[in-house]
């Protein structure tokens, strides 16, 4: 029986737009950022700021570089929400342990955990009962050592698990774990196929 719900964010919680992400980043300068856009698993600088490799600001610096001029938080903030359109729907109060799983970076955080976040005041802590964000716990999906450190932390059993994700990659390395999963697609209505998995 299911017992725990875990979302990845983008694509499942909120949909990702990449393109328009990708727009912004060659509007700030950085058109290989745009080129490189991934909506599963970033890489060069983008995927060592997920990963937790690069602080925020080592991160900001690093791109003001490449840029040639000072770049502000709020200016890299801008192009990460790009991605982001629109808010969770949760199975938290009938009763699931609900819980994010996430590859995910300071800059998305920072309106995620504002009450910019739902459009009515509450910030994405406020629907999950924990999270679990790539660049806190440093690893990055699909590392298999990523669901093994949020089964240890909830004292959950995999068996017990539900994990959604739009990514097919980062449902096999979870099933590999023992995890189940269901797999919509990025922006994909999920709210009432979800019972199925959940039966």
């Amino acid at each position: 029986m299911i017992k725990t719900v875990i979302f990845d964010m983008g694509g499942v919680v909120i949909t990702l737009d990449e393109n328009e992400a990708g727009k912004r980043f060659v509007e700030l300068g950085m058109k290989e950022f745009a080129e490189k856009m991934d909506p599963y698993k970033q890489s060069g600088l983008n995927g060592d700021l997920e990963e937790g490799k690069l602080s925020e600001e080592e991160y900001r610096r690093q791109v003001s570089k490449k840029v040639g001029r000072e770049v502000s938080f709020e200016e890299l903030q801008h192009c990460w929400l790009g991605y982001m359109k629109e808010t969770i729907r949760n199975l938290k109060k009938q009763g699931y342990r609900v819980v994010l799983l996430s590859n995910t970076n300071p800059y998305v955080s920072a309106w995620t955990d504002s009450a910019d976040f739902s459009g009515d005041g509450h910030p994405i802590g406020d629907y999950f009962d924990a999270m679990y964000r790539s660049y806190e716990v440093k690893y990055m999906k699909p590392d298999e050592n990523f669901f093994r450190y949020v089964m240890a932390q909830e004292k959950a059993l995999p068996e017990e698990c539900l994990f959604i994700d739009d990514g097919a990659r980062n449902c096999c390395a979870a099933s590999e774990v023992g995890l189940f999963t269901y797999c919509p697609q990025n922006g994909e209505d999920w709210c009432d196929k979800i019972y199925d998995y959940l039966k």
